[in-house]
């Protein structure tokens, strides 16, 4: 097949979806397909292709922090026009799959994959409105808590519009707690926060973004993932951590975390989490043609709780969907293949 991989974007995670880019073409090549790889984004957004079964791929390295936000317009700008007109668009359109490797931002909040719907281009994952659905944590968590999945507390906050809200404060004192960006991806802008003046500092950093954040307890337990590809459920994923938070950092430097599939854990507790992990999929519209990785954090008593349901998870070749995929004996490019299968069948 021709498979243009969309890959880069404007969000925080550009570098991480560069690499899973990089990866996801030599998968593509090595399952005998033709790519092309392309970020909007970027001022030359045809990084490399056509590319043939055969030909030498590049990797890409993530760094330790995510990349500064302060290009971020002039990057969206770029996207827009690449994904609206031009060759880029006609690109898309004369491929007989789009592999959508974007994370964060536009890439998986539904805003990419709405112009692909309204192009008529066949892409890989989930649609747009399933990934709006999940995209906002906030609103995610509220519609898997009412279709029955166990949720934490939570409060949305945003910074700059008058004093702190009660329920956050309520939180704080009964913390810790942990401050988000209510919208954004791997972990960017995470902290454990202990109280009130720490939490003023954290907002301070989100007012300049303009970002709401949420508010939820510190869970203390164990935190594991688990991946849905199709109808198919993965084994389950430990993050064992050496830090408080599988922050940015953690997950994208080799070493900073163990990583354990499958999880050294009951098989009843496995496949508890399994089912829930399928549920929540379901639940926030997910079909049998979509992927997605749902992540769990237990609190003091071991009772886990659903945190979020990623609908484009990292695809690095050191990401925890990958992981997930060896523990039910697939390669990486049998990952790939599968999500392209499901995107074409």
């Amino acid at each position: 097949m021709r498979v243009v991989i969309l890959c880069g974007g404007e969000s925080p995670e550009r570098d991480v979806s560069l690499a899973s880019g990089w990866s996801v073409a030599r998968a593509l090549l090595e399952r005998g397909h033709e790519a092309v790889l392309v970020d909007p984004a970027a001022t030359v957004p045809v990084l490399a292709g056509p590319l043939q079964p055969g030909d030498a791929v590049d990797g890409f390295a993530v760094g330790k922090e995510p990349p500064s936000l302060s290009d971020r317009p002039q990057l969206r700008w770029r996207m827009h026009a690449a994904l609206t007109g031009g060759p880029v668009l006609e690109l898309l359109r004369g491929a007989e799959l789009v592999f959508v490797a974007l994370h964060g931002g536009w890439g998986e909040d539904g805003h990419v994959q709405a112009l692909l719907e309204m192009a008529g281009v066949r892409f890989t994952g989930a649609g747009s409105a399933a990934c709006a659905a999940a995209w906002h944590k906030g609103r995610a968590q509220a519609v898997l808590g009412a279709a029955g999945l166990p949720v934490t507390e939570r409060a949305l906050w945003r910074p700059g519009a008058g004093d702190i809200p009660q329920d956050v404060r309520r939180l704080v004192a009964a913390g810790p707690v942990v401050a988000k960006p209510v919208a954004d991806g791997s972990s960017v802008s995470v902290c454990r926060v202990d109280s009130l003046s720490q939490l003023a500092c954290v907002a301070e950093e989100a007012h300049a973004r303009d970002a709401d954040f949420l508010v939820e307890p510190f869970l203390s337990g164990r935190e594991f993932t688990v991946t849905v590809v199709g109808d198919r459920v993965l084994p389950v994923v430990e993050i064992e951590l050496t830090t408080p938070l599988f922050d940015y950092t953690a997950k994208y430097q080799a070493g900073a975390v163990d990583e354990v599939c499958p999880a050294r854990i009951p098989a009843e507790f496995a496949s508890r989490l399994q089912e829930l992990s399928l549920r929540a999929h379901q639940a926030l519209g997910f079909g049998g043609d979509a992927y997605s990785r749902t992540d769990f954090r237990c609190d003091g008593s071991g009772e886990p709780m659903c945190l979020e349901l990623n609908a484009l998870p990292g695809l690095t070749t050191t990401s925890l969907v990958p992981l997930a995929a060896t523990g039910a004996g697939w390669t990486y490019s049998d990952l790939i293949q599968r999500i392209v299968d499901l995107a074409t069948r």
